[in-house]
């Protein structure tokens, strides 16, 4: 069941002016925008680098050093094996540092971007 009545002033689904093409092409041609962009490729793209190679290393490592990779560390467990779960553990390592990364250094920054777009500045 639909509605057709506006929300009452004030609401969180009170419709508000929207920004323009040329506000969005002047807040993305700002120092503040600049130093965003700046900051989220400053830690992206060297973890991402940084886990394309640790994972190339380990499909390497399995197709060309196989008696390395099957060497036993204790019961059944061998260095394949270590690494596949490192692969895991890793993934999850820098998800939890961008998450950091994003709490502290770029969701404050984008925040006070869009709180001037919605004022209109």
């Amino acid at each position: 069941m639909t509605t057709e009545a506006a929300p009452p002033h004030g609401s969180a689904g009170t419709p508000t002016a929207s920004p323009t093409a040329e506000q969005f092409a002047a807040v993305q041609q700002s120092a503040e925008f600049a130093e965003l962009r700046s900051s989220y490729r400053s830690f992206a793209f060297p973890l991402t680098v940084a886990f394309i190679a640790w994972y190339l290393l380990y499909v390497l490592l399995s197709n060309y050093a196989g008696g390395f990779m099957g060497t036993k560390l204790f019961g059944n467990v061998n260095v394949a094996l270590v690494f596949g779960l490192a692969q895991f553990a890793t993934t999850f390592l820098i998800a939890w540092l961008y998450s950091r990364h994003a709490a502290s250094k770029l969701d404050p920054k984008a925040a006070a971007i869009k709180a001037r777009m919605e004022a209109g500045e």
